[in-house]
């Protein structure tokens, strides 16, 4: 095929999403035809690879694209060309390397059901594996219950909410689907696809920053469980792992709370960033992890006008959802300073896991149409910061944070304008009309600053001034910060080696939880390349078997 690169359109102020895919078809067709030689004559065929936003010369923006066109001769048509953003191009297709030709002896066993195990069991139920999964929380659809209760109430499960159950904490998010992981193997288009397949949009295939939002990735992910259920998965929700069974350095199964035992030798461990008592039943098993660094900072909400106002140079165009921004800063100390899973039109929600504890995060709706806009502004942190030592020390560091969070609000977010948390001054009473927080889950105004560190509270206001250069309005009196932002990473790293498998043999340490991941798509990535390595070993087992006499 031939791939045309840093093709522009401008984008018109007044059509709706509906007409400006018609336009953008027909203004995409023209300019092909006017830079391929014969203008117009042949038959061609085209798709969109990548399309980003170009507001360098707001308030008049632009698609910038990259197209990949298929016609007759093309190698002939490229002897005509000398457009350097034209060439021809050879696309990678993702193909899962190993397929099993019956079911095997012992099935592999998946912890956890977040994007990391869901698109492991995915795979290797794809492929004949038949794999096991046990997911602590229960189905997404009975998970959505438990979680709006929640912030109706205050009435937390520990096991069913923002971070436990089918889906992972992923689901209730922005569902943004961008990584800056880069791989050779198609991975990241394929996550991508499966999502299409099960109900995502197209565009998904081809947008800069692609997303899907809370409402829409709740009906994929339970489509592609009922798929993986046809292909022979066997899943079993409201089940949690509580000890690894281990002999002569070799798993044997794993047991959970109910006492029942799973005998394998393969077994992909995907807990997420949050199961904190996994975490220490592994380490008391003494599966190799170490301590690693994150970030820590609270959710700052803006008016979403005032940002589509920075963002695009006036109101967003009608075919535009609400704007985007990534900023970064470096503080005095060296500590860098940056926005993370910013949620346009979004809402700050209670991400609670553990009682007695409170933590945030960010969702938005597919629409993206809420009133205000919000992202994390975090600091980074390292294991200097945590206290005490050993691979726990990032959790413990976390938990601190989040009680101090809690016991602020009386359980409740608490929250706090920027003009008070600088001055380090009690909320005055007064409410600024017209701009309140969009939350899920009760708020309380509070004193945030005394949460962190002093350190961690000067880095933070340092990035928002600077951030307020960048964006003005940024830093504003008024902007509302709400906290604690303590579940942007996992805090520790279970080891493994260059084929995913820990010191322990059979335990292949996997997604996010696991420290190998950082979103919805590089965890997904990660699950497909654990399945290749496990239905490998299981394939070169399988066939030291048969040929036993």
């Amino acid at each position: 095929m031939i791939r045309i690169q840093q093709l522009k359109i401008e984008i018109p102020k007044n059509l709706s999403k509906d007409d400006f895919a018609v336009y953008e078809k027909e203004a995409i067709e023209k300019k092909i035809r006017r830079l391929l030689p014969k203008r117009g004559k042949g038959d061609i065929s085209w798709k969109i690879a990548k399309r980003s936003l170009d507001a360098r010369k707001k308030p008049n923006l632009y698609y910038q694209y990259i197209i990949d066109v298929t016609c007759e001769n093309e190698e002939e048509i490229m002897k005509q060309i000398k457009d350097k953003n034209i060439s021809l191009y050879q696309g990678t297709e993702y193909q899962f390397p190993y397929t099993a030709a019956k079911k095997p002896s012992v099935r592999p066993l998946i912890i956890g059901m977040g994007p990391a195990g869901l698109f492991c069991g995915y795979y290797l139920a794809k492929h004949g594996f038949h794999p096991i999964i046990l997911e602590r929380g229960k189905p997404v659809e009975e998970r959505l219950k438990d979680v709006e209760e929640f912030w109706k109430t205050g009435k937390l499960n520990p096991d069913s909410n923002v971070q436990f159950g089918e889906g992972g904490a992923g689901t209730f998010s922005d569902g943004k689907l961008n990584t800056l992981v880069k791989e050779k193997y198609g991975r990241n288009k394929e996550v991508l696809k499966v999502f299409i397949q099960h109900g995502g949009q197209e565009q998904m295939l081809y947008e800069h920053k692609p997303h899907i939002g809370t409402d829409v990735l709740i009906n994929i992910v339970k489509s592609m469980r009922e798929t993986m259920v046809q292909w022979g998965a066997k899943i079993l929700f409201d089940t949690k792992m509580t000890e690894l069974k281990i002999k002569e350095g070799k798993l044997q199964g794993v047991y959970t709370q109910e006492g029942e035992f799973f005998p394998t030798h393969y077994l992909a461990l995907a807990p997420g960033h949050s199961s904190r008592d996994t975490f220490e039943m592994c380490h008391e098993k003494n599966l190799p992890m170490e301590a690693k660094p994150f970030a820590v900072g609270f959710r700052v909400e803006h008016p979403r006008t005032m940002i589509d106002e920075q963002q695009y140079g006036g109101e967003a165009p009608y075919c535009l959802l609400a704007a985007e921004y990534k900023v970064t800063a470096k503080t005095d100390s060296q500590r860098g300073v940056y926005s993370f899973c910013m949620c346009p039109g979004g809402y700050v929600v209670n991400a609670s896991s553990e009682i007695g504890h409170l933590a945030v995060n960010g969702m938005s709706y597919s629409k993206r149409d809420g009133k205000n806009s919000n992202s994390a502004i975090i600091v980074s942190v390292t294991p200097k910061d945590y206290p005490g030592e050993g691979p726990l020390a990032g959790v413990r560091f976390q938990r601190e944070l989040e009680k101090k969070a809690y016991e602020l609000g009386k359980g409740k977010i608490p929250v706090q304008y920027y003009k008070d948390f600088k001055k380090k001054s009690e909320h005055s009473g007064i409410i600024q009309e017209g701009f309140l927080p969009q939350m899920k889950g009760e708020y309380v105004f509070a004193s945030l600053d005394t949460i962190f560190p002093e350190e961690i509270n000067e880095s933070f206001i340092q990035g928002m001034e600077h951030f307020h250069r960048l964006i003005p309005g940024f830093g504003d009196d008024y902007a509302i910060l709400a906290g604690v932002e303590s579940r942007t990473s996992s805090p520790l790293r279970i080891l493994r080696d260059e084929q995913g498998e820990s010191l322990i043999k059979g335990i292949f340490p996997c997604g996010e939880g696991a420290g190998y991941a950082g979103g919805i798509t590089s965890a997904a990535m990660d699950g497909i390349f654990i399945a290749e390595q496990i239905a490998k070993k299981i394939l070169e087992q399988e066939e030291q078997l048969d040929e036993q006499p």
